[in-house]
């Protein structure tokens, strides 16, 4: 294989690539990115085995057609380094040479065949949705998945797609995030009577290619596999093996004192009082008045805050806590003018804000 390539426009496409690449060993060669070059396109490949992605490199001019190894990190190293326009790239089962009008690097390559296949999408069953509002969508809910696997299937997020409507839904068992969007179906594609899940990791590196918003993704979900199409690639995932919890159960079936917020005011009045929080007591407490809501933390050794907000609420006095990490992480992904609602029950229920009619935030009270 032999390309002549923007520097740019190439190191813009293998950082994107790359994030499919294993952090831990799986196999030696997924440590690279599989090229293919060939009908005036190129296209890279990275896999840790369980999610993957094929992306088409713009800007590439092919002379030789053919497929190759190229080592990931020393390559990414090369682009972010060099200076020149335009770079060449040769590569065969033995090396790889990368050429510039300054510069020449020469690395060892391996076998292309070695390198396992990713599917294209050739679906006749799937949703569409734009990517603006999947990108959207996948902020709004990606942040609120599990670190680890537990006794429930939640380091990913949950996808429900029933004729035009989308929701994606994340949890980690303390807090709870729920987006929904409009979307189009074809094929009579559907989730119903299924719930899968799809990793975090993949809805990280589907994000991250989400880069046009009037473009359209399509997604099929398969029983164990989920395949996502944008205009540039292909993202392929294994899904998360196990239940996931029926989030339906937990949000709340009667409306508590409701409570009506501004998310940047209300983000700084959280951050101010949080400043106060250790790691032994991340706690604020929030007391909600006539007129008025005040915000107190007391660290360990920290010391104290006390922050004042005024906000419109007529009702009874009602306190609660929080951890303060779950209010900011769900309040700086909110549009600056954003407009929130907060229901209430009692200082042990779970409390539910809500934005608009398409986003709901359920956070479990410190008590």
């Amino acid at each position: 294989m032999r390309a002549i390539c923007h520097r740019e426009g190439l190191l813009a496409a293998c950082q994107l690539a790359s994030a499919a690449i294993p952090a831990r060993d799986v196999k030696p060669i997924l440590k690279n990115l599989k090229a293919i070059a060939g009908d005036g396109r190129c296209t890279l490949m990275a896999t840790d085995m369980e999610v993957g992605i094929r992306l088409d490199v713009q800007g590439l001019t092919i002379q030789e057609p053919g497929e190759a190894i190229l080592p990931a990190a020393k390559l990414l190293a090369i682009l972010r380094e060099s200076r020149d326009g335009e770079l060449e790239i040769e590569a065969d089962p033995s090396a790889c040479v990368i050429k510039g009008p300054s510069l020449e690097f020469e690395m060892p390559s391996e076998d292309p065949t070695q390198f396992p296949d990713l599917p294209t999408f050739a679906e006749d069953k799937f949703h569409e949705i734009t990517a603006g509002n999947l990108r959207e969508m996948i902020r709004r809910t990606v942040f609120a998945t599990a670190d680890e696997t537990a006794r429930y299937s939640m380091t990913g997020v949950l996808w429900e797609l029933d004729g035009n409507t989308a929701k994606l839904v994340a949890t980690d068992g303390r807090r709870l995030a729920l987006a929904q969007g409009a979307a189009a179906e074809f094929g009579g594609h559907s989730t119903k009577g299924h719930a899968p899940v799809v990793p975090t990791k993949a809805m990280n590196l589907l994000e991250r290619n989400l880069q046009d918003d009037d473009e359209t993704v399509r997604i099929s979900l398969r029983p164990n596999e989920v395949l996502f199409r944008t205009e540039r690639a292909v993202v392929y995932s294994r899904l998360v093996e196990g239940r996931f919890p029926d989030y339906k159960q937990v949000m709340p079936k009667k409306q508590g004192t409701r409570i009506v917020l501004q998310a940047v005011p209300f983000q700084t009045a959280v951050r101010q009082a949080a400043i106060m929080t250790d790691e032994d007591s991340k706690r604020v407490t929030f007391r909600f008045a006539k007129n008025n809501l005040t915000l107190k933390a007391q660290g360990a050794t920290a010391g104290r805050s006390k922050v004042d907000l005024p906000i419109d609420y007529e009702g009874k006095t009602l306190e609660v806590g929080f951890n303060p990490t779950y209010l900011i992480d769900m309040l700086k992904i909110l549009p600056p003018d954003a407009e929130l609602t907060l229901d209430l029950i009692d200082a042990a229920s779970p409390a539910l804000f809500k934005s608009g009619g398409e986003y709901s935030y359920l956070v479990m009270p410190l008590t």
